[in-house]
């Protein structure tokens, strides 16, 4: 392993080799304020995949388990997964509510119905299955709150009996 002082040219050398690099393509763009460049800076804008925030309402439900089980259970789920909002149980059913950030409706739905599938091993949660699935944008959850529709807000963080 050679020592040498950070930027130094190695041995035999005299001066270090410079190399550059290419601009982006939006270079300069700014500067020049043409018509093509503003149209080529709108089409690489709505190239870019802008991701949203969606309010998941996940139910479950099976046959009875010990509140017990089920209360560690979605406490282990809330410990792995932090984005979890609240969970709310009995012992044949419980809710999950979290916020995911997704690019569409259809993503951010695939994600939520993979959650307690995937968890169900590690977290040690019961063999129920997805009962319902709410996904809502965030302008609608703010808007049913203000109108004082849907659930009401999480404010109880954590998982809780029903």
């Amino acid at each position: 392993m050679r020592r040498a002082r950070p930027g130094a040219p190695p041995r035999g050398t005299s001066e270090r080799a410079l190399t550059s690099v290419e601009t982006g393509a939006d270079f300069g763009a700014a500067a020049n304020g043409t018509d093509a460049d503003e149209s080529r800076a709108e089409q690489r804008a709505e190239e870019l995949v802008v991701s949203k925030l969606w309010h998941i309402t996940l139910s479950v439900s099976g046959p009875e388990a010990p509140l017990k089980e089920v209360r560690r259970g979605l406490e282990q789920l809330a410990h792995d997964h932090p984005f979890l909002l609240t969970s709310r149980y009995a012992n044949d059913h419980a809710e999950i509510r979290y916020w995911e950030e997704a690019r569409d409706l259809h993503d951010a739905a695939a994600v939520a119905l993979r959650l307690w599938g995937e968890h169900r091993q590690t977290a040690k949660l019961p063999p129920w299955e997805i009962v319902g699935l709410e996904v809502i944008d965030r302008e609608t959850y703010h808007q049913r709150i203000a109108e004082g529709y849907g659930p009401p807000p999480a404010a109880p963080v954590g998982v809780h009996p029903f």
